[in-house]
């Protein structure tokens, strides 16, 4: 009966074991997946951060065009008159 208990306690300790170590290995899983989401958007936010910033540059270059095209349109009407 000794050895059974022991047998049965060995077992208990392996099996205990055993499931610390499916358990860690999952929670290692999510942390890892958790993070890689967090730098997945992070690199999202910055890629349109950064295409804003582009399409703001483009439009603000835009319209110096156009007000330097009209400064210099009205200053020839003034030449003319």
């Amino acid at each position: 009966m000794a050895s059974f208990k022991k047998s049965f306690d060995g077992l208990k300790g392996t099996s205990h074991t055993a499931v610390k170590g499916v358990t860690d290995t999952a929670v290692q899983a999510a942390q890892e997946a958790v993070q890689q989401v967090a730098d997945s958007s992070k690199e999202t936010a910055n890629t349109a951060a950064q295409e804003a910033g582009r399409q703001t540059q483009a439009a603000i270059g835009k319209a110096a065009d156009k007000a330097t095209i009209t400064i210099k349109e009205f200053g020839q009407k003034l030449d003319t008159k």
